[in-house]
C-alpha cells in the first residue's frame, strides 16, 4: 500500500542567463551567489530539469517518479486521462536585469510536429518592477507577415512592437503565436505549458563574453506567428481578500489570485492538483496530518487527492493554479 501524499515542496532549479540579475537570491529565497540568476524553475518535468522533492518522506524523489507512481492521485483523474505521465505545467520565477530577446512560441500542433513537445501558452504576474520597466506584448498596429519581415530585415522591429509600462500586480496572458519579451527591471511569476521551446527572433544585437551573438530562429519562427490574434492580452481581475479571484482560464491552466489575512478552509473540487506560488508575504498550508509554510518566492504542489486543507496567514498573496 502506498503511503499517502502530502503538500510537496521542490528544490528550485536555478538558471543563469545573460540577462539575469540578483533579485531572486537577494529577495525571493533563492540560494545563489550568481549575479546573472535569471530563472528559478519551481515545478518542472522538462527533460534534464526535473524537480526533486525536498520535504517529507518522499524527499529525494523526482516529480516524474511521483507522477509515474501515484498517477491520478497526484494529477487528478481527468488530467491522468488527458496527459498520462506527462506533467502539464512548468512553473517559474523570472528576473530580468536586462531585456530578454524578442520571441514567440509554437502552438501544440507545430510543437508536436517539430519538437515532440507541448506548445507554449503562458501567463505572467508582475511581482516587482523598477521605475519605467516595460513588457513587450504583441504589436502596436495591424501587422501581417510582409510588414513584419520588412521591419525584421531593416532591424526596426521595435518600431512596431507594443511596449507596456508595468507595475506590481499586472497580469498578461501570452498565447502561443504572440510576439513578446520581458523588459529590464521586471521580476515576475510565469505559468506555462510544459515546454522549453522558444523561437528567438531578435536579441538587440547583443553578444556574449566571447563576442558571439545568440542563435536566432527566424527561419522557423515565421510559421509560428498568429498575425490575426486580438490584443486581448492584458488581464483585469478582482482582488477581494480571502477568496480565489479569477485571473486566467484557458485549456492549459486556470490561475486565480488569493490574498489572505485570516485562516480559510479550502476544498479542492477541480479533479486536479493545485499549485500555490507565494508572490508576497507568507502562508501556512495545513492538512489533517501535515503542515508547512511558503513565503515570498516559494511554491508548493497540493496533490489532487487532498480535498480539504487550510490556508493561514496574517498577510500573504498567492497565485492558485490548476488544470
Amino acid at each position: 500500500m502506498k503511503s499517502p501524499l502530502y503538500p510537496l515542496k521542490f528544490q528550485p532549479i536555478l538558471k543563469e542567463k545573460i540577462w539575469g540579475g540578483e533579485k531572486l537570491n537577494q529577495n525571493y529565497n533563492k540560494t545563489s551567489n550568481s549575479k546573472i540568476l535569471g530563472e528559478s524553475w519551481e515545478v518542472s518535468t522538462v527533460k534534464n530539469d526535473v524537480s526533486i522533492v525536498v520535504n517529507g518522506f518522499l524527499k529525494g524523489n523526482s516529480l516524474q517518479e511521483l507522477v509515474n507512481e501515484y498517477t491520478s492521485e497526484l494529477l487528478g483523474e481527468k488530467n491522468w486521462k488527458r496527459f498520462g505521465a506527462a506533467f502539464p505545467l512548468l512553473i517559474k520565477f523570472i528576473d530580468a536585469k536586462q531585456d530578454l530577446s524578442i520571441q514567440l512560441h509554437p502552438n501544440d500542433e507545430l510543437a508536436k510536429k517539430r519538437h515532440d513537445s507541448f506548445g507554449k501558452t503562458e501567463m505572467w504576474y508582475v511581482m516587482q518592477a523598477d521605475n519605467d520597466a516595460n513588457l513587450i506584448v504583441g504589436f502596436n498596429q495591424k501587422v501581417d507577415k510582409a510588414l513584419y519581415l520588412k521591419h525584421l530585415e531593416e532591424k526596426t522591429l521595435s518600431n512596431i512592437l507594443n511596449f507596456d509600462k508595468v507595475n506590481e500586480g499586472d497580469v498578461y496572458f501570452i498565447e502561443a503565436g504572440r510576439i513578446h519579451a520581458i523588459g529590464a527591471g521586471v521580476l515576475l511569476a510565469e505559468i506555462q505549458q510544459t515546454s522549453d521551446v522558444t523561437y528567438r527572433v531578435y536579441d538587440w544585437d547583443r553578444v556574449d563574453a566571447d563576442g558571439n551573438e545568440r542563435e536566432l530562429h527566424n527561419d522557423i519562427a515565421i510559421d509560428a506567428f498568429d498575425f490575426e490574434m486580438e490584443n486581448n492580452f492584458r488581464v483585469a481581475y478582482n482582488k477581494q481578500k480571502n477568496t480565489s479571484n479569477d485571473m486566467v482560464s484557458c485549456p492549459y491552466f486556470t490561475t486565480k489570485f488569493l490574498e489572505i489575512d485570516v485562516e480559510i478552509v479550502k476544498k479542492n473540487t477541480h479533479d486536479s492538483f493545485l499549485i500555490y506560488m507565494c508572490v508576497d508575504g507568507a502562508v501556512e498550508i495545513s492538512t489533517t496530518e501535515f503542515s508547512t509554510q511558503i513565503s515570498k518566492g516559494e511554491t508548493i504542489l497540493i496533490p489532487a487527492n487532498i480535498k480539504d486543507f487550510r490556508l493561514i496567514s496574517n498577510y500573504g498573496k498567492l497565485l492558485e493554479v490548476y488544470v
